[in-house]
Protein backbone atom coordinates (compact mmCIF):
# COMPACT_ATOMS: atom_id res chain seq x y z
CA UNK A 1 0.00 0.00 0.00
CA UNK A 2 2.80 2.49 0.99
CA UNK A 3 4.22 1.98 -2.57
CA UNK A 4 0.75 2.01 -3.84
CA UNK A 5 0.51 5.84 -2.22
CA UNK A 6 4.08 6.78 -2.96
CA UNK A 7 3.01 5.73 -6.64
CA UNK A 8 0.01 7.85 -6.42
CA UNK A 9 1.64 10.93 -4.52
CA UNK A 10 4.58 10.80 -7.73
CA UNK A 11 2.00 10.93 -10.42
CA UNK A 12 0.17 13.52 -8.60
CA UNK A 13 3.58 15.87 -7.90
CA UNK A 14 4.32 15.08 -11.96
CA UNK A 15 0.91 15.98 -13.44
CA UNK A 16 1.52 18.94 -11.03
CA UNK A 17 4.58 19.94 -12.12
CA UNK A 18 3.80 19.17 -15.85
CA UNK A 19 1.25 21.15 -15.76
CA UNK A 20 3.09 24.23 -14.36
CA UNK A 21 5.66 23.53 -16.81
CA UNK A 22 3.42 24.09 -19.86
CA UNK A 23 2.00 27.01 -18.41
CA UNK A 24 5.35 28.43 -18.05
CA UNK A 25 6.37 27.14 -21.35
CA UNK A 26 3.47 28.86 -22.99
CA UNK A 27 3.83 32.14 -20.33
CA UNK A 28 7.89 32.21 -21.88
CA UNK A 29 6.79 31.41 -25.15
CA UNK A 30 4.31 34.13 -25.61
CA UNK A 31 6.48 37.14 -23.89
CA UNK A 32 9.53 35.73 -26.34
CA UNK A 33 7.14 35.88 -29.26
CA UNK A 34 5.97 39.48 -27.86
CA UNK A 35 9.80 40.57 -27.52
CA UNK A 36 10.83 39.16 -31.14
CA UNK A 37 8.09 41.10 -32.38
CA UNK A 38 8.95 44.52 -30.47
CA UNK A 39 12.79 43.63 -31.44
CA UNK A 40 11.75 43.49 -35.14
CA UNK A 41 9.56 46.49 -34.59
CA UNK A 42 12.79 48.22 -33.16
CA UNK A 43 15.35 46.75 -35.34
CA UNK A 44 13.35 47.61 -38.06
CA UNK A 45 13.16 52.01 -36.51
CA UNK A 46 16.77 51.35 -35.62
CA UNK A 47 17.60 50.41 -39.27
CA UNK A 48 15.22 53.72 -40.73
CA UNK A 49 17.30 55.72 -37.97
CA UNK A 50 20.35 54.74 -38.98
CA UNK A 51 19.50 54.61 -42.75
CA UNK A 52 18.15 58.34 -42.51
CA UNK A 53 21.59 59.18 -40.43
CA UNK A 54 23.69 58.04 -43.07
CA UNK A 55 21.80 59.86 -45.68
CA UNK A 56 22.22 63.14 -43.22
CA UNK A 57 25.67 62.78 -43.08
CA UNK A 58 26.37 62.16 -46.78
CA UNK A 59 24.46 65.14 -47.79
CA UNK A 60 25.85 67.35 -45.44
CA UNK A 61 29.13 65.85 -46.99
CA UNK A 62 28.23 66.67 -50.31
CA UNK A 63 27.22 69.83 -49.68
CA UNK A 64 30.32 70.65 -48.07
CA UNK A 65 32.46 69.30 -50.85
CA UNK A 66 30.30 71.58 -52.95
CA UNK A 67 30.71 74.87 -50.96
CA UNK A 68 34.80 73.97 -50.69
CA UNK A 69 35.03 73.33 -54.61
CA UNK A 70 32.44 76.68 -55.54
CA UNK A 71 35.04 78.64 -53.20
CA UNK A 72 38.07 76.95 -55.33
CA UNK A 73 36.89 77.88 -58.20
CA UNK A 74 35.59 81.47 -57.10
CA UNK A 75 39.29 82.25 -56.28
CA UNK A 76 40.58 80.68 -59.35
CA UNK A 77 38.26 82.73 -61.16
CA UNK A 78 39.91 86.23 -59.55
CA UNK A 79 43.23 85.21 -60.16
CA UNK A 80 42.83 84.35 -64.08
CA UNK A 81 40.58 88.01 -64.13
CA UNK A 82 43.81 89.40 -62.25
CA UNK A 83 45.82 87.87 -64.20
CA UNK A 84 44.43 89.64 -67.40
CA UNK A 85 44.36 92.59 -66.02
CA UNK A 86 47.78 92.67 -64.92
CA UNK A 87 48.81 91.53 -68.64
CA UNK A 88 46.79 94.38 -69.63
CA UNK A 89 49.13 96.44 -67.36
CA UNK A 90 52.52 95.34 -67.91
CA UNK A 91 53.24 96.75 -71.56
CA UNK A 92 53.02 100.01 -70.00
CA UNK A 93 55.13 99.41 -67.22
CA UNK A 94 57.33 98.31 -70.28
CA UNK A 95 57.03 101.80 -72.05
CA UNK A 96 57.99 103.94 -68.37
CA UNK A 97 61.22 101.69 -68.25
CA UNK A 98 61.74 102.24 -71.64
CA UNK A 99 60.88 105.52 -71.25
CA UNK A 100 63.53 106.05 -68.47
CA UNK A 101 66.22 104.14 -70.06
CA UNK A 102 66.09 107.42 -73.23
CA UNK A 103 66.48 110.21 -70.72
CA UNK A 104 70.02 111.71 -70.74
CA UNK A 105 71.79 111.63 -66.89
CA UNK A 106 71.30 115.88 -67.23
CA UNK A 107 67.69 115.70 -67.93
CA UNK A 108 66.78 112.97 -65.10
CA UNK A 109 65.79 116.05 -62.75
CA UNK A 110 63.78 117.81 -65.03
CA UNK A 111 59.64 117.77 -63.36
CA UNK A 112 58.24 115.85 -66.01
CA UNK A 113 60.63 112.97 -65.53
CA UNK A 114 60.16 112.88 -61.80
CA UNK A 115 56.66 112.91 -61.89
CA UNK A 116 57.00 110.27 -64.38
CA UNK A 117 58.91 108.43 -62.18
CA UNK A 118 56.74 108.58 -59.24
CA UNK A 119 54.54 107.12 -60.98
CA UNK A 120 56.17 104.71 -62.00
CA UNK A 121 57.12 103.53 -58.57
CA UNK A 122 53.32 103.80 -57.42
CA UNK A 123 52.42 101.40 -60.14
CA UNK A 124 55.17 98.94 -58.74
CA UNK A 125 54.41 99.73 -55.48
CA UNK A 126 50.67 98.39 -56.25
CA UNK A 127 51.65 95.69 -58.01
CA UNK A 128 54.25 94.75 -55.43
CA UNK A 129 50.65 94.70 -52.97
CA UNK A 130 48.76 92.85 -55.13
CA UNK A 131 51.01 89.87 -55.23
CA UNK A 132 53.31 90.69 -58.65
CA UNK A 133 56.67 90.59 -58.67
CA UNK A 134 59.44 90.64 -61.43
CA UNK A 135 61.42 86.92 -61.95
CA UNK A 136 64.94 87.02 -61.24
CA UNK A 137 66.86 86.59 -64.39
CA UNK A 138 70.56 88.18 -65.10
CA UNK A 139 73.25 86.03 -63.33
CA UNK A 140 70.21 82.65 -62.56
CA UNK A 141 70.23 79.36 -63.61
CA UNK A 142 67.90 79.53 -66.76
CA UNK A 143 64.77 77.94 -65.66
CA UNK A 144 62.20 76.90 -68.50
CA UNK A 145 58.96 77.64 -65.84
CA UNK A 146 60.21 81.05 -65.62
CA UNK A 147 62.30 81.81 -68.41
CA UNK A 148 61.87 82.07 -72.18
CA UNK A 149 65.19 81.60 -74.17
CA UNK A 150 65.52 83.34 -77.49
CA UNK A 151 68.83 83.55 -77.69
CA UNK A 152 72.31 81.38 -77.00
CA UNK A 153 75.78 82.85 -76.75
CA UNK A 154 78.77 81.10 -76.05
CA UNK A 155 80.67 82.66 -73.30
CA UNK A 156 83.45 80.85 -71.12
CA UNK A 157 83.59 83.37 -68.50
CA UNK A 158 79.66 82.19 -67.37
CA UNK A 159 78.83 79.21 -66.22
CA UNK A 160 76.64 76.97 -67.96
CA UNK A 161 72.71 77.26 -68.99
CA UNK A 162 73.05 80.61 -67.05
CA UNK A 163 71.12 83.74 -67.88
CA UNK A 164 73.64 86.76 -69.54
CA UNK A 165 70.81 89.22 -70.67
CA UNK A 166 67.20 89.97 -69.91
CA UNK A 167 65.24 91.36 -73.25
CA UNK A 168 62.21 91.53 -71.45
CA UNK A 169 60.94 91.36 -68.14
CA UNK A 170 59.10 88.77 -66.46
CA UNK A 171 56.44 88.28 -64.16
CA UNK A 172 54.62 86.44 -61.57
CA UNK A 173 51.06 87.02 -59.68
CA UNK A 174 50.79 84.58 -56.42
CA UNK A 175 53.58 82.32 -57.59
CA UNK A 176 51.78 81.87 -61.18
CA UNK A 177 53.86 82.88 -63.89
CA UNK A 178 52.19 86.08 -65.98
CA UNK A 179 54.54 86.86 -68.68
CA UNK A 180 57.75 85.05 -69.09
CA UNK A 181 61.24 86.08 -68.78
CA UNK A 182 62.65 87.08 -72.72
CA UNK A 183 66.04 86.16 -71.83
CA UNK A 184 69.78 85.16 -73.73
CA UNK A 185 71.44 81.79 -72.32
CA UNK A 186 75.36 81.45 -72.28
CA UNK A 187 76.77 77.80 -72.95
Amino acid sequence: MEKEMNQEVVEETTETVTEETEEVVEETTEETVEEAVEEEKKDAKDEKIEELSDRLLRQMAEFDNFRKRSEKEKAAMFDIGAKHVIEKLLPIVDNFERGFGTVAEEDKEDAFVTGMDMVYKQLMTMFESIGVKPIEAVGKEFNPDLHNAVMHVEDEEVGENIVVEEFQKGYTYHDIVVRYSMVKVAN
